[in-house]
């Protein structure tokens, strides 16, 4: 079999089963680990997939360029801010991370419900401008400018003087083996930190992003209280979320 026809059947086989072990793979087409490692390499560096140890899983469509992400899934990310928005209940502090759902929530947001919103993105702040009762304070950082968020360790002390009541959480991925994965490492450990200052930490998730990864982890699943989504969970997944006793809208 040729290099491409196995790499074709791979990718196959990544997408139904939504991962692949490099052993695995080698006992089905009889070939040594190096050679399956080989392919997944290369496979990697034209973005089809994302290795992991062992493996493999589906790569995130979510890791495109800003401007890319705000045109994908929009009537979904839409569905999914409204819920978020539901859970939003007057005087709660929220912290709201960054990205193109995050967007459609504020844009969706009632004009009398008062709260304060912690976020470190410039554009949710600007955006929150004309609610006169919405409180709006911004974390400061270097800007990362594909997500439009601030990062950086100068973050970290600002954001241990938050108390929380919710994180309105971004991602990648959402992945059972892989948990909650962003594409940009320092973006990942932000993330983290406002989840350890926040009551509940919520996870937007439109329809590309569930079963994907990215490289760098965020936290285990269980890091999230609710999941919001638009669709249904295949089998596995929502077994895996209600074992957790995490609660998916």
């Amino acid at each position: 079999m040729l290099s491409s026809q196995r790499k074709q059947l791979i990718l196959e086989i990544l997408a139904r089963e939504k991962q692949v072990l490099s052993r695995e793979l080698s006992q089905r087409f009889a070939i040594s680990e190096d050679s399956i490692r080989r392919d997944l390499r290369e496979l990697a560096a034209e973005g089809l997939l994302q290795r992991v140890h062992g493996g493999a899983l589906t790569v995130s469509a979510a890791i495109a360029p800003f401007q890319v992400r705000k045109s994908v899934q929009i009537p979904s990310k839409k569905i999914i801010a409204q819920k978020a928005i539901t859970l939003i209940q007057p005087g709660y502090i929220v912290i709201v991370d960054g990205g193109t759902t995050s967007e459609e929530l504020i844009k969706l947001l009632p004009k009398d419900l008062a709260f304060t919103v912690v976020t470190h993105s410039p554009t949710i702040a600007v955006g929150l401008i004309d609610f006169p009762l919405v409180d709006v304070i911004v974390i400061g950082g270097q800007l990362y400018k594909h997500s439009v968020v601030t990062t950086g360790a100068a973050m970290i002390e600002s954001i241990r003087r938050i108390n929380a009541d919710l994180f309105f959480m971004g991602v990648t991925g959402v992945h059972k083996r892989a948990g909650f994965t962003t594409g940009h490492y320092e973006e990942a450990c932000v993330k983290k930190a406002l989840s350890e200052r926040a009551a509940e930490t919520v996870v937007m998730a439109s329809p590309e992003k569930i079963n994907s990864a990215s490289a760098f982890a965020i936290g285990d699943l269980n890091m999230a209280s609710t999941l919001l989504i638009d669709g249904s969970l295949d089998e596995d997944m929502s077994r895996l979320l209600e074992s957790m006793q995490i609660t998916v809208l």
